[in-house]
Protein backbone atom coordinates (compact mmCIF):
# COMPACT_ATOMS: atom_id res chain seq x y z
CA UNK A 1 0.00 0.00 0.00
CA UNK A 2 1.18 3.63 -0.81
CA UNK A 3 -0.02 6.63 0.12
CA UNK A 4 0.00 9.87 -2.38
CA UNK A 5 3.62 11.73 -2.33
CA UNK A 6 4.44 14.25 0.70
CA UNK A 7 3.80 18.02 0.19
CA UNK A 8 4.03 20.81 1.98
CA UNK A 9 5.79 21.07 5.33
CA UNK A 10 7.00 17.85 6.85
CA UNK A 11 4.29 16.85 10.02
CA UNK A 12 5.31 17.24 13.52
CA UNK A 13 6.93 14.55 15.20
CA UNK A 14 6.83 13.00 18.80
CA UNK A 15 8.18 11.32 20.98
CA UNK A 16 6.82 8.94 23.43
CA UNK A 17 7.95 5.98 25.59
CA UNK A 18 6.23 3.26 25.60
CA UNK A 19 5.63 0.74 28.62
CA UNK A 20 7.16 3.22 31.57
CA UNK A 21 6.13 5.83 33.32
CA UNK A 22 9.76 7.92 33.05
CA UNK A 23 11.17 9.51 29.81
CA UNK A 24 14.29 7.45 30.13
CA UNK A 25 12.42 3.96 30.41
CA UNK A 26 10.44 1.71 28.33
CA UNK A 27 10.79 1.92 24.71
CA UNK A 28 10.85 5.45 22.54
CA UNK A 29 8.71 5.66 19.22
CA UNK A 30 8.22 8.54 17.17
CA UNK A 31 4.64 9.35 16.58
CA UNK A 32 3.21 11.41 13.78
CA UNK A 33 -1.00 11.79 14.19
CA UNK A 34 -1.77 13.11 10.71
CA UNK A 35 0.22 11.27 7.94
CA UNK A 36 -1.94 11.72 5.23
CA UNK A 37 0.31 13.59 3.04
CA UNK A 38 3.34 11.68 3.60
CA UNK A 39 4.17 8.39 0.53
CA UNK A 40 6.16 5.46 1.70
CA UNK A 41 9.16 7.01 1.01
CA UNK A 42 9.07 9.77 3.36
CA UNK A 43 7.70 7.58 6.47
CA UNK A 44 10.52 5.46 5.84
CA UNK A 45 13.01 8.93 5.61
CA UNK A 46 11.21 10.17 8.97
CA UNK A 47 11.96 6.87 10.89
CA UNK A 48 15.62 6.64 10.00
CA UNK A 49 16.00 10.47 11.02
CA UNK A 50 13.85 9.65 14.36
CA UNK A 51 16.18 6.39 14.70
CA UNK A 52 14.04 4.96 17.22
CA UNK A 53 13.40 1.50 16.54
CA UNK A 54 9.72 2.39 14.92
CA UNK A 55 7.65 5.39 14.40
CA UNK A 56 4.12 5.20 14.14
CA UNK A 57 2.38 7.39 11.12
CA UNK A 58 -1.47 7.92 11.73
CA UNK A 59 -4.27 8.18 8.81
CA UNK A 60 -7.52 9.53 10.22
CA UNK A 61 -10.19 7.34 8.21
CA UNK A 62 -12.44 9.11 6.21
CA UNK A 63 -15.91 10.78 7.56
CA UNK A 64 -18.06 7.58 7.87
CA UNK A 65 -15.89 4.75 7.52
CA UNK A 66 -14.16 2.92 10.27
CA UNK A 67 -10.52 3.08 8.40
CA UNK A 68 -10.93 -0.54 9.51
CA UNK A 69 -12.88 -3.03 7.06
CA UNK A 70 -14.47 -4.25 10.28
CA UNK A 71 -17.77 -3.57 12.10
CA UNK A 72 -16.73 -4.45 15.59
CA UNK A 73 -17.99 -0.86 17.23
CA UNK A 74 -15.08 -0.14 18.98
CA UNK A 75 -14.09 3.22 18.94
CA UNK A 76 -16.00 6.45 18.73
CA UNK A 77 -16.63 8.90 15.20
CA UNK A 78 -13.10 10.17 14.43
CA UNK A 79 -11.30 7.92 16.25
CA UNK A 80 -10.63 5.27 13.32
CA UNK A 81 -7.11 5.52 12.11
CA UNK A 82 -4.57 3.77 9.27
CA UNK A 83 -1.62 2.86 11.10
CA UNK A 84 1.82 2.16 9.52
CA UNK A 85 4.97 1.47 11.27
CA UNK A 86 8.75 1.94 10.16
CA UNK A 87 11.54 1.10 11.58
CA UNK A 88 14.80 2.84 10.32
CA UNK A 89 15.24 0.07 7.60
CA UNK A 90 11.71 -1.07 6.61
CA UNK A 91 7.97 -0.85 7.24
CA UNK A 92 6.49 -3.46 9.50
CA UNK A 93 3.05 -5.01 9.62
CA UNK A 94 2.52 -3.99 13.27
CA UNK A 95 3.95 -2.90 16.35
CA UNK A 96 3.11 -2.76 20.29
CA UNK A 97 4.87 -0.18 21.64
CA UNK A 98 4.40 2.20 18.96
CA UNK A 99 0.27 1.44 19.19
CA UNK A 100 0.67 2.17 22.52
CA UNK A 101 2.89 5.42 22.30
CA UNK A 102 0.31 6.36 19.29
CA UNK A 103 -2.93 5.88 21.30
CA UNK A 104 -1.50 8.02 24.55
CA UNK A 105 -0.53 10.19 22.07
CA UNK A 106 -3.83 10.70 20.38
CA UNK A 107 -6.19 10.56 23.58
CA UNK A 108 -3.67 13.49 25.17
CA UNK A 109 -3.40 15.48 21.71
CA UNK A 110 -7.68 15.44 22.19
CA UNK A 111 -7.91 15.70 25.84
CA UNK A 112 -9.64 12.46 26.50
CA UNK A 113 -7.72 11.13 29.48
CA UNK A 114 -7.31 15.18 31.52
CA UNK A 115 -8.49 13.40 34.93
CA UNK A 116 -8.32 10.07 36.75
CA UNK A 117 -11.13 7.38 35.65
CA UNK A 118 -11.23 9.28 31.74
CA UNK A 119 -11.28 6.60 28.87
CA UNK A 120 -11.23 6.83 25.14
CA UNK A 121 -10.89 3.94 22.26
CA UNK A 122 -9.47 4.10 19.40
CA UNK A 123 -9.35 1.54 16.56
CA UNK A 124 -6.03 1.10 14.30
CA UNK A 125 -6.44 -0.41 10.95
CA UNK A 126 -3.11 -2.42 10.58
CA UNK A 127 -1.11 -4.51 7.78
CA UNK A 128 -1.88 -6.80 10.12
CA UNK A 129 -6.00 -6.49 10.63
CA UNK A 130 -7.89 -3.77 13.09
CA UNK A 131 -6.34 -3.59 16.71
CA UNK A 132 -8.79 -1.57 18.86
CA UNK A 133 -7.18 0.15 21.73
CA UNK A 134 -8.07 1.76 25.07
CA UNK A 135 -6.73 4.08 26.73
CA UNK A 136 -7.33 5.27 30.38
CA UNK A 137 -6.11 7.39 33.24
CA UNK A 138 -5.21 6.13 36.34
CA UNK A 139 -3.63 7.53 39.77
CA UNK A 140 -1.56 10.22 37.08
CA UNK A 141 -0.09 7.91 34.61
CA UNK A 142 -2.04 7.33 31.66
CA UNK A 143 -2.10 3.77 29.83
CA UNK A 144 -3.06 2.02 26.89
CA UNK A 145 -4.97 -1.48 26.15
CA UNK A 146 -4.54 -2.88 22.63
CA UNK A 147 -6.34 -6.22 21.38
CA UNK A 148 -4.10 -8.37 19.10
CA UNK A 149 -5.37 -10.03 15.72
CA UNK A 150 -6.23 -13.92 16.32
CA UNK A 151 -2.39 -15.07 17.29
CA UNK A 152 -1.25 -18.69 16.40
CA UNK A 153 1.45 -20.47 17.35
CA UNK A 154 3.74 -23.24 15.26
CA UNK A 155 6.80 -25.33 15.12
CA UNK A 156 10.04 -23.81 15.20
CA UNK A 157 11.97 -26.49 12.69
CA UNK A 158 14.96 -28.02 14.40
CA UNK A 159 17.56 -26.83 11.91
CA UNK A 160 16.44 -22.82 11.90
CA UNK A 161 16.17 -23.23 16.11
CA UNK A 162 20.12 -24.34 15.81
CA UNK A 163 21.20 -21.77 13.35
CA UNK A 164 19.58 -19.25 16.21
CA UNK A 165 21.64 -20.27 18.85
CA UNK A 166 24.66 -20.39 16.89
CA UNK A 167 24.09 -16.92 15.91
CA UNK A 168 23.21 -16.33 19.82
CA UNK A 169 26.06 -17.75 20.83
CA UNK A 170 24.25 -20.16 22.88
CA UNK A 171 24.29 -23.69 23.82
CA UNK A 172 21.08 -25.82 23.37
CA UNK A 173 21.52 -27.11 26.99
CA UNK A 174 20.96 -23.55 27.70
CA UNK A 175 17.30 -23.76 26.87
CA UNK A 176 14.62 -24.36 29.23
CA UNK A 177 13.40 -27.37 28.59
CA UNK A 178 9.67 -26.71 30.24
CA UNK A 179 9.58 -23.53 27.60
CA UNK A 180 10.31 -25.40 23.84
CA UNK A 181 10.99 -23.41 20.87
CA UNK A 182 8.10 -21.68 18.56
CA UNK A 183 7.71 -19.59 16.24
CA UNK A 184 4.32 -17.04 17.44
CA UNK A 185 2.21 -14.61 15.97
CA UNK A 186 0.37 -11.92 16.99
CA UNK A 187 0.48 -9.10 14.23
CA UNK A 188 4.13 -10.21 13.79
CA UNK A 189 5.97 -13.43 13.80
CA UNK A 190 8.25 -13.91 16.63
CA UNK A 191 10.99 -16.63 17.52
CA UNK A 192 10.38 -17.47 21.15
CA UNK A 193 13.57 -19.03 22.53
CA UNK A 194 13.48 -19.04 26.24
CA UNK A 195 16.66 -19.27 29.18
CA UNK A 196 16.85 -21.46 31.47
CA UNK A 197 18.51 -19.09 33.68
CA UNK A 198 18.18 -15.38 34.41
CA UNK A 199 22.36 -15.19 33.35
CA UNK A 200 22.36 -16.69 30.27
CA UNK A 201 19.09 -14.34 28.95
CA UNK A 202 21.56 -10.74 30.90
CA UNK A 203 24.70 -12.18 28.68
CA UNK A 204 23.50 -11.09 24.71
CA UNK A 205 26.25 -10.60 22.13
CA UNK A 206 25.09 -11.73 18.87
CA UNK A 207 26.44 -12.26 15.57
CA UNK A 208 24.29 -9.06 13.89
CA UNK A 209 24.48 -10.21 10.27
CA UNK A 210 23.91 -13.97 10.99
CA UNK A 211 20.90 -13.66 12.77
CA UNK A 212 19.20 -11.32 10.78
CA UNK A 213 19.55 -13.58 7.77
CA UNK A 214 17.67 -16.49 9.35
CA UNK A 215 15.72 -13.47 10.33
CA UNK A 216 14.63 -12.79 6.88
CA UNK A 217 14.52 -16.07 5.56
CA UNK A 218 11.63 -16.76 8.28
CA UNK A 219 10.01 -13.55 8.27
CA UNK A 220 10.69 -12.96 11.91
CA UNK A 221 10.45 -9.03 13.13
CA UNK A 222 11.87 -10.31 16.94
CA UNK A 223 13.37 -13.18 18.24
CA UNK A 224 11.90 -12.91 21.61
CA UNK A 225 14.24 -14.58 24.23
CA UNK A 226 12.67 -14.95 28.01
CA UNK A 227 13.31 -16.07 30.98
CA UNK A 228 10.33 -17.03 33.65
CA UNK A 229 10.96 -15.87 37.11
CA UNK A 230 7.93 -17.07 38.89
CA UNK A 231 4.48 -18.36 37.14
CA UNK A 232 3.45 -15.40 35.83
CA UNK A 233 6.73 -13.00 35.59
CA UNK A 234 8.63 -13.28 32.64
CA UNK A 235 12.04 -11.45 31.71
CA UNK A 236 12.25 -10.98 28.06
CA UNK A 237 15.06 -9.42 25.69
CA UNK A 238 14.25 -8.66 21.68
CA UNK A 239 17.02 -8.75 19.34
CA UNK A 240 15.96 -7.01 16.31
CA UNK A 241 18.54 -6.76 13.32
CA UNK A 242 15.84 -7.02 10.69
CA UNK A 243 15.31 -3.14 12.10
CA UNK A 244 18.36 -2.07 12.46
CA UNK A 245 18.29 -2.37 15.89
CA UNK A 246 20.67 -4.57 18.28
CA UNK A 247 18.03 -4.71 20.72
CA UNK A 248 13.92 -3.55 20.83
CA UNK A 249 14.06 -1.98 24.89
CA UNK A 250 9.92 -3.17 25.28
CA UNK A 251 8.32 -5.00 22.33
CA UNK A 252 4.39 -4.76 22.56
CA UNK A 253 3.71 -7.48 19.70
CA UNK A 254 6.55 -9.51 21.06
CA UNK A 255 4.45 -9.90 24.45
CA UNK A 256 1.38 -10.42 22.58
CA UNK A 257 2.99 -13.47 20.55
CA UNK A 258 3.94 -14.84 23.98
CA UNK A 259 0.80 -14.86 25.73
CA UNK A 260 -0.78 -17.01 22.64
CA UNK A 261 2.41 -19.44 23.35
CA UNK A 262 2.07 -19.23 26.83
CA UNK A 263 -1.47 -20.11 26.67
CA UNK A 264 -1.01 -22.63 23.76
CA UNK A 265 1.35 -24.61 25.65
CA UNK A 266 -0.87 -24.45 28.32
CA UNK A 267 1.56 -22.59 30.77
CA UNK A 268 -0.19 -20.84 32.54
CA UNK A 269 -4.28 -21.17 33.19
CA UNK A 270 -6.60 -20.02 30.23
CA UNK A 271 -7.67 -17.15 32.23
CA UNK A 272 -4.24 -15.43 33.15
CA UNK A 273 -2.57 -11.72 33.36
CA UNK A 274 1.01 -12.24 32.82
CA UNK A 275 3.91 -9.59 33.64
CA UNK A 276 6.77 -9.21 31.34
CA UNK A 277 9.52 -7.47 32.25
CA UNK A 278 12.02 -5.81 29.18
CA UNK A 279 14.71 -3.35 29.26
CA UNK A 280 16.25 -3.66 32.61
CA UNK A 281 19.69 -5.23 30.95
CA UNK A 282 19.67 -1.64 28.77
CA UNK A 283 19.14 0.70 31.35
CA UNK A 284 15.36 1.49 29.95
CA UNK A 285 13.63 -0.87 32.37
CA UNK A 286 9.72 -1.62 31.22
CA UNK A 287 7.03 -3.28 32.40
CA UNK A 288 4.22 -4.92 29.71
CA UNK A 289 0.98 -6.69 31.11
CA UNK A 290 -0.42 -9.22 28.75
CA UNK A 291 -4.36 -10.85 29.51
CA UNK A 292 -5.64 -13.73 28.50
CA UNK A 293 -9.22 -14.33 28.60
CA UNK A 294 -10.63 -17.44 28.05
CA UNK A 295 -12.62 -18.87 25.21
CA UNK A 296 -11.38 -15.51 24.13
CA UNK A 297 -8.14 -16.30 20.98
CA UNK A 298 -6.96 -12.35 20.90
CA UNK A 299 -4.85 -11.47 23.33
CA UNK A 300 -4.13 -7.82 25.33
CA UNK A 301 -1.06 -5.91 26.15
CA UNK A 302 -1.15 -2.91 28.02
CA UNK A 303 1.02 -0.34 29.38
CA UNK A 304 1.90 2.98 30.47
CA UNK A 305 3.07 5.46 28.00
CA UNK A 306 4.80 9.29 28.45
CA UNK A 307 6.06 12.00 26.27
CA UNK A 308 9.79 12.79 26.10
CA UNK A 309 10.83 16.02 26.56
CA UNK A 310 12.51 17.76 23.76
CA UNK A 311 16.23 17.74 25.64
CA UNK A 312 15.85 13.81 26.39
CA UNK A 313 14.79 12.94 22.77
Amino acid sequence: MTTKSSTGPSPAVLRYAAFTTEPAGGNPAGVVLDAAGLDDEAMLAIAAEVGYSETAFLIPAAEGSDGSGSSDGSGSPGRHYTARYFSPKAEVPFCGHATVAAAVALAERDGAVTGDGAQAAYVFATRAGSVPVAVSRAEGAVRATLTSVTPRVEEAPADDVAEALAALGWGAGELAAELPPRIAFAGARHLVLAAATRERLARLDYDFARLEALMRRLDLTTVQLVWRESPYVFHARDPFPVGGVVEDPATGAAAAAFGAYARELALVPAESVLTLRQGEDMGRPGVLTVTLRDGEKRVRVSGAAVAIPAGQA
